[in-house]
């Protein structure tokens, strides 16, 4: 789920940040740049881990800042294709659900996989007519009905797939924002997929 990534950057140091130590003022200005930030293919930055080296200063012509390349290593999250991960249910309406990692809002269980056999209730209060219905989804097991809502604690889920949709030109003013970064999720066909407290 988690890795460390080590980059090559040239940046710039802005003058502000010179009367400090050179490590210092570096490790504030590449959490700035990474911090929070999806890079392709390698994931979510979670944290700077370390500095490895720091070469260069100079100052082109016409630039107050001197210029700095960097090697250091990254804390990233990518979850791996078949992980199993617990989270929390944020969102629930008839095309899947929406879960959280608290730091990672991103992860989607589509409808198709759901645990089979399976029904959704929408909510007939937070339904919209230009919306997915609202709702909750059922796990019918053996003449009983298990709902994924929101008192779960845990949710745990197979991760499908990790793709990293392209930056769009431009984005209709309705449509959802956009997600640098997506995990398909599944609860279909394992033992211990689904609410923790399914199982205990």
């Amino acid at each position: 789920m988690f890795y460390l990534s080590r980059i090559e950057h040239t940046l710039p140091l802005p003058p502000s940040l010179l009367t400090l130590p050179i490590r210092e003022a570096m490790q504030m200005e590449l959490e700035k740049l990474f911090l929070d930030k999806v890079i392709a293919n390698l994931g979510l930055c979670i944290s700077l881990y370390d500095i490895r080296s720091i070469e260069g200063g100079y100052i082109f012509p016409g630039d107050g800042a001197p210029t700095y390349t960097v090697v250091f290593n990254l804390v990233m999250f990518r979850p791996f294709v078949g992980e199993v991960i617990a989270a929390k249910l944020l969102a629930s309406n008839a095309d899947g659900l929406r879960l959280s990692l608290g730091f990672f809002d991103d992860i989607y269980v589509p409808a198709h996989l759901m645990p089979i056999p399976n029904h959704f209730e929408a909510d007939p209060i937070n339904s919209y007519e230009n919306d997915s219905k609202k709702g909750t989804w059922f796990w019918d097991y053996e003449g009983e009905h298990f709902p994924i809502d929101v008192s779960e604690a845990e949710i745990r889920f197979r991760v499908q797939s990790v793709s990293y949709p392209p930056v769009p030109v431009e984005q209709p003013k309705e449509s959802k924002p956009f997600a640098p970064m997506l995990v398909n999720a599944s609860l279909l066909n394992h033992e211990g997929l689904g609410p923790v407290s399914w199982w205990v």
